[in-house]
C-alpha cells in the first residue's frame, strides 16, 4: 500500500491509498487533511467565519505562522499564531501579518452559559498582546482569542512610549480595517452571517442574560427575543441609508459608563417602536437587562446584517436557540427539528397551498415550511448549493413574504409564543407573519384579539395542509362545556362497551364528558382542512393503540372521515432531549375525504387501500441528547463527503468559484430514510381518494 503523510503542527497525518482516516479534517486554508481535535474544530469554525464573515480571502491566510515576538521585558521568541492573516494580496512574511489569531479548545462542559469580561480573561489576553508584539516594527493591528464560547478582540495602538490594547467588540471587515474604529461610519458596516458563527452569536447573547444576569433561560430568551425585534426593526427602518442605523456599539462605548448608557437610550427608543409597529407586544414588555448586558447584547449582534444573511442559516440560529430554552407549561411539547422536517417531507406543501398550524408554539412547522419552499425552488434554478449574492437573497425573501403574506398561518393560545413565531417568520421573509393569538379549540368563537380576523382569513374547510403538534395530557383536560359542545357530534362523547356483544355504545347525555386537548384537536384538524387536504399531527402512542372504548372511537371517527396516508412511530428520544418529555409519540398522516367519499364508505362500497407505516429505532442523538453515529461492522464511525461550490474572495478583490470538498460524521438517524421510503411508496401506490 503506498502512503503519504500530511503536516498538522508537530503531527503527522497519514493518508493510505488516498482513504483519509476518520479523525482528520480538510484545512479550509490549504485544503490538506489535519488532524481533527478540539482545537482545531475551533480553527476552522474560525476560518470559515473570517473567510464568510469579514471578507478575509483564504489566500491572505496561514495556519500555525511563526512571529518573532518581542516579550515585555525586552526577550525575544518565535512563537506561532493558529491563524495569521496578512495585508491583501501581501506576501507571507512576518513584517505583512497584520491580524493573528489564537485558538484554544472548547470547554469540555458544553453547558458552561456564564460569558467571561475582558478582565475576567486578562490572563489569556496577555498571551495575545506578546503574540501581537511589543515591537514597534511589527505591524500587526488586530488580535482575536477564541475557544468556541467566549471571544475577545484587540485593537494594538503604537504611540510615542510604546504600545496599547484596546479591547473590541469584534474586527472590523477587511476592507474597513485602516478606518477609525470608533467612527460612526465603520460601525454601520455590518457583515453577513455564517452559520456557525451567527449561532454562536445567538447562543452568547442568551448564554450571556442567563449566567450573567441571573435571569432563568426562559426569561433570558425574552429579554434576547425583544433585543433581537429591535435589531430586525432597525435593519427595516435604516434601508438604504446605513447611517441611520441605531443598533450598534462603536468599539470603546461597551466598556465605559457613558458608552453603555448611550447604547441604552439608542436601543430603547427602538424597542419602543417596535411595540408601536407590532400589536403582540404591551406595555408590561419591557428591556429590564443591565447596561453591561444591553452593551454585549449590542455588541454581538449589531454588526450582523441579518437581511443580507442566507435565509436558512437565521432561521436555524434562531430555531435551536427557540428550542433549547422554551418549555411549555400546559402540555406544550416544542416538537424537534428531525420530526418537523418529516413532517413538512411527507406532506410536501405546494408553492400554491395554504399551510396552517393551529397550535404553533414557536412556528417550527411553518419555519420549516419556508425552508422548504426556498429549497425547492433553489433546486430549480440550481442555486441550492451555492453561495448566494445579495440580489439573489433579497429575490429569494421577497418570494418567501409573498408566500407566507398568502398561504402560512400559525395560531396559538399563548400570546408569548406567538411573538416567538411571528419573529421566526420575519426573520426568514423580512415581514411579520399572520400568527393569530386565539383559542383554536374554541373557534371560530372565542374573545382573543387574534380571532377575527382569523374567522376571515381561515376559515373551517379552508386549509389545504395542516400540520400541528397539539397540548398532550389528561392532566390538562378541557372542561369548558362551550369548548365542547362544537365537538358534541364528533369525538366529544362518552363511550362504554357492551359485554356481550363488543359494540361501541355512546352516552345519550346533553353534556360531553372532559376531553384530552389532543382528542379534540384531531376533529378541529380535519375540521379545517378543505376536502381532499392533508394533516400531520403529533399523537401519543395511546391515542392509537389503547383498547378502551374512548379511544377506539376516536380511531373508528377518523376513519370514517379521513384516508389514512401514513403511521411513524417515534422513539422515546425524540423528545426527552428537546422537550425533556418521556412520551412515546407518533406523527399521523390524513387526508380529508369528500362528502362522497364518507357516502361510499357508509354504502360498504369503499376499496381497500395500503397505508405506509415506520417505525424509527433512531433519531441521531441519545437520551442525553449526545450525537448518534452510523457504524461499520467493526465499529468505524461512517463518514460522507459532500460538495459545496462557493464563491471565493481574492486579495485582489475578484472572486472565483471554487468547489469546496468536506467530510462529516454520519447521523444514525432513521427519519430521513423514513421520508425516502415514503415518497418510494407514493410512487407505487398513489395517495387514495381525491387526487390533489
Amino acid at each position: 500500500m503506498g502512503q503519504a503523510a500530511v503536516g498538522n503542527g508537530d503531527e503527522q497525518v497519514p493518508i493510505v491509498d488516498g482513504r483519509l482516516p476518520e479523525d482528520v479534517l480538510i484545512d479550509l486554508i490549504t485544503g490538506e487533511a489535519v488532524k481533527e481535535t478540539e482545537k482545531e474544530k475551533v480553527r476552522q469554525e474560525l476560518i470559515r467565519g473570517l473567510w464568510r464573515e469579514y471578507r478575509i480571502p483564504l489566500a491572505d491566510m496561514a495556519r500555525d505562522f511563526p512571529v518573532p515576538t518581542l516579550t515585555e521585558d525586552g526577550r525575544r521568541r518565535i512563537r506561532r499564531a493558529d491563524i495569521a492573516i496578512f495585508r491583501p494580496g501581501s506576501a507571507h512574511t512576518a513584517d505583512n501579518v497584520q491580524r493573528v489569531v489564537i485558538c484554544k479548545p472548547r470547554p469540555k462542559n458544553g453547558k458552561v452559559t456564564k460569558i467571561r469580561t475582558h478582565e475576567q480573561a486578562r490572563r489569556d489576553l496577555e498571551e495575545l498582546e506578546v503574540l501581537m508584539g511589543y515591537d514597534l516594527a511589527l505591524q500587526i493591528e488586530y488580535g482575536m482569542w477564541a475557544n468556541g464560547v467566549d471571544y475577545f478582540f484587540l485593537h494594538k495602538e503604537q504611540g510615542r512610549f510604546g504600545v496599547t490594547y484596546h479591547p473590541m467588540t469584534s474586527w472590523p471587515l477587511v476592507d474597513d480595517s485602516l478606518a477609525d474604529p470608533n467612527s460612526l461610519v465603520s460601525a454601520a458596516k455590518l457583515r453577513r452571517g455564517e452559520a456557525g458563527m451567527l449561532k454562536t452569536a445567538f447562543r452568547r447573547c442568551h448564554n450571556y442574560i442567563h449566567g450573567n444576569e441571573g435571569m432563568s433561560k426562559d426569561a433570558a430568551f425574552w429579554q434576547f427575543l425583544y433585543l433581537l425585534f429591535a435589531k430586525v426593526h432597525d435593519e427595516q427602518v435604516s434601508k438604504g441609508d446605513p447611517n441611520a442605523r441605531r443598533f450598534y456599539a462603536l468599539p470603546e462605548e461597551p466598556y465605559g459608563d457613558e458608552g453603555r448608557r448611550k447604547i441604552r437610550r439608542r436601543v430603547l427608543d427602538l424597542f419602543t417602536e417596535v411595540k408601536q409597529e407590532y400589536p403582540d407586544f404591551t406595555a408590561r414588555d419591557e428591556i429590564t437587562l443591565s447596561d453591561r448586558a444591553l452593551a454585549f447584547i449590542v455588541s454581538e449582534l449589531g454588526a450582523y446584517d441579518l437581511d443580507d444573511t442566507e435565509i436558512d442559516v437565521k432561521g436555524l440560529a434562531y430555531q435551536e436557540l427557540v428550542g433549547t430554552n422554551l418549555r411549555g407549561d400546559r402540555g406544550q411539547y416544542f416538537t424537534p427539528r428531525g420530526a418537523v422536517q418529516l413532517m413538512v417531507e411527507i406532506l410536501d406543501p405546494q408553492a400554491d397551498e395554504t399551510v396552517f398550524d393551529p397550535a404553533c408554539g414557536t412556528g417550527g412547522f411553518l419555519r420549516e415550511t419556508l425552508r422548504h419552499r426556498l429549497v425547492s425552488w433553489q433546486v430549480a434554478e440550481d442555486t441550492a448549493h451555492r453561495s448566494k449574492t445579495p440580489q439573489q437573497l433579497a429575490a429569494y425573501r421577497s418570494r418567501l413574504r409573498g408566500y407566507a403574506e398568502k398561504h402560512l398561518f400559525g395560531a396559538d393560545f399563548d400570546p408569548s409564543l406567538v411573538r416567538a413565531t411571528n419573529l421566526n417568520v420575519m426573520l426568514l421573509t423580512g415581514g411579520p407573519g399572520n400568527i393569530y393569538h386565539m383559542d383554536s379549540l374554541a373557534f371560530p368563537v372565542g374573545h382573543l384579539d387574534g380571532l377575527a380576523e382569523a374567522r376571515s382569513r381561515i376559515p373551517l374547510n379552508s386549509v389545504d395542509v395542516l400540520m400541528t403538534n397539539p397540548p398532550f395530557g389528561t392532566d390538562i383536560k378541557v372542561v369548558d362545556g362551550d369548548v365542547l359542545r362544537h365537538y358534541r357530534d364528533g369525538v366529544a362523547k362518552s363511550w362504554s362497551r357492551d359485554r356481550e356483544t363488543g359494540q361501541l355504545n355512546a352516552a345519550d347525555r346533553d353534556s360531553a364528558p372532559p376531553m384530552a386537548p389532543e382528542q379534540l384537536f384531531i376533529q378541529r384538524a380535519v375540521e379545517w382542512v378543505k376536502p381532499g387536504g392533508r394533516i400531520g399531527i403529533v399523537l401519543p402512542n395511546g391515542i392509537l393503540s389503547n383498547p378502551g372504548p374512548a379511544d377506539e372511537a376516536i380511531r373508528r371517527w377518523i376513519l370514517a372521515n379521513c384516508w389514512v396516508l401514513a403511521s411513524v412511530e417515534l422513539p422515546v428520544e425524540t423528545f426527552i432531549v428537546e422537550a425533556n418529555v418521556n412520551i412515546l409519540t407518533t406523527l399521523l398522516f390524513l387526508k380529508k375525504k369528500t362528502a362522497e367519499e364518507r357516502m361510499d364508505q357508509s354504502l360498504g362500497v369503499q376499496q381497500d387501500y395500503p397505508v405506509f407505516m415506520a417505525v424509527a429505532e433512531k433519531v441521531g442523538v441519545d437520551r442525553r441528547g449526545n450525537e448518534v453515529y452510523e457504524r461499520k461492522p467493526n465499529g468505524d464511525i461512517v463518514y460522507t463527503t459532500y460538495v459545496t461550490t462557493e464563491e471565493v474572495l481574492n486579495s485582489d478583490g475578484s472572486t472565483e468559484t471554487r468547489v469546496i470538498q468536506r467530510r462529516q460524521k454520519v447521523i444514525d438517524n432513521d427519519l430521513p430514510k423514513i421520508a425516502e421510503a415514503y415518497h418510494a411508496f407514493r410512487r407505487q401506490h398513489p395517495e387514495p381518494g381525491k387526487s390533489r
